[in-house]
């Protein structure tokens, strides 16, 4: 099978432990994390060659994530070094009624500074198949942005199927522009399209017609979202697939998980999943970009089994602490045919 790239950023992440605010912590539990490496991590673990690109320090922090990845299986040989830092992401697990809080610190990191030209492209994509890109990147710089769409136009050009997160994040687009501006170009590109409600709105200004979000109260009506499909591949007419990840927030521990996909001719739904004890839900996207690109990958003619195996490798993400869907093909296909007992495996 050929490899999949993956390009981004990946952090430092500092939590809190437990459910502690971040006025009360004395201490943080420290890992790694960012979208595109999620994603890796993801298929690495499902045995799917896959090579994680970024630009990062040399110092010990980048060497110990560096370390990191390797240990779950994922590539690193295409990584460009320079810069003075890695980023880094604090964590408040929220509970109950308290949402969770995210506060980056992760100006003029590595990648922050990366420019067109520092990653040989053409190189990275020999023996490629795949390339997966996320709305994170390019809210990072208006170089990550350049550097991004260099690779697309590259991916393009050597027939590597490209997919893209939208993942908006407002509180990273500060360099001068909104993604409005920037993603429309990158994301024609793209073969594959995964994002939610907020992401079509905020990016693109697309919308289900009558849906609030807030409103939802856990019940989120799959069929809402074809009209958002549609105009989605209406506008990127290159996208041959359209996901939309379905999450109805009932509280900060108590989420509905699913999500829909559209060929362009029909619309699949997936089972829906009521996730009552969440242990952590960041990553939650990525894993479900993971289960779905090795559903795409492993069963190229059943879209719905794709679709299946995203959304249950993204509940038991659920379960899992830390950024990684450190789950096994077997875990998920468990749960996909109906076994969600938890029962001690002996």
């Amino acid at each position: 099978m050929k490899r999949v790239v993956t390009f981004g950023e990946i952090m430092l992440r500092l939590a809190t432990p437990g459910y502690l605010r971040f006025s009360q912590a004395k201490e943080f539990t420290a890992t790694f994390g960012g979208g595109e490496a999620n994603v890796a991590v993801s298929l690495a673990n499902y045995g799917i060659p896959v090579e994680f690109v970024s630009r990062m320090p040399q110092n010990d922090i980048a060497k110990s994530c560096i370390m990191e990845l390797r240990k779950y299986g994922v590539g690193t040989s295409n990584m460009v070094y320079g810069g003075d830092r890695l980023g880094i992401y604090f964590l408040e697990t929220g509970a109950v009624a308290r949402a969770s809080k995210v506060v980056y610190d992760r100006a003029h990191s590595a990648i922050a500074e990366i420019k067109p030209g520092m990653i040989d492209w053409e190189t990275v994509f020999q023996g490629a198949g795949w390339f997966h890109w996320t709305g994170i990147t390019p809210a990072l710089s208006q170089g990550a942005a350049d550097a991004c769409l260099e690779a697309i136009q590259v991916a393009n050009k050597m027939g590597v199927t490209v997919s893209c997160d939208l993942n908006y994040r407002k509180n990273l687009w500060k360099y001068g522009k909104q993604a409005s501006e920037i993603m429309p170009l990158l994301v024609e590109g793209c073969d594959i399209i995964l994002g939610n409600e907020e992401d079509a709105e905020k990016v693109f200004g697309i919308k289900p017609e009558n849906f609030d979000v807030t409103a939802t109260a856990g019940q989120v009506n799959a069929g809402e979202f074809q009209s958002v499909c549609t105009q989605l591949m209406t506008r990127f007419p290159r996208a041959r697939k359209v996901i939309i990840t379905l999450r109805g927030s009932i509280n900060a521990n108590h989420n509905t998980w699913g999500g829909v996909l559209f060929d362009g001719k029909q619309l699949y739904e997936s089972p829906r999943y009521d996730i009552t004890h969440i242990v952590d839900r960041v990553g939650g996207g990525d894993s479900f970009m993971g289960g779905l690109i090795y559903g795409l990958l492993s069963f190229p003619e059943d879209d719905q089994k794709a679709l299946n195996f995203a959304v249950a490798a993204s509940c038991l993400k659920h379960t899992v602490y830390g950024d990684f869907n450190l789950v096994t093909v077997d875990e998920v296909e468990k749960l996909m045919s109906g076994d969600a007992s938890g029962r001690v495996s002996r």
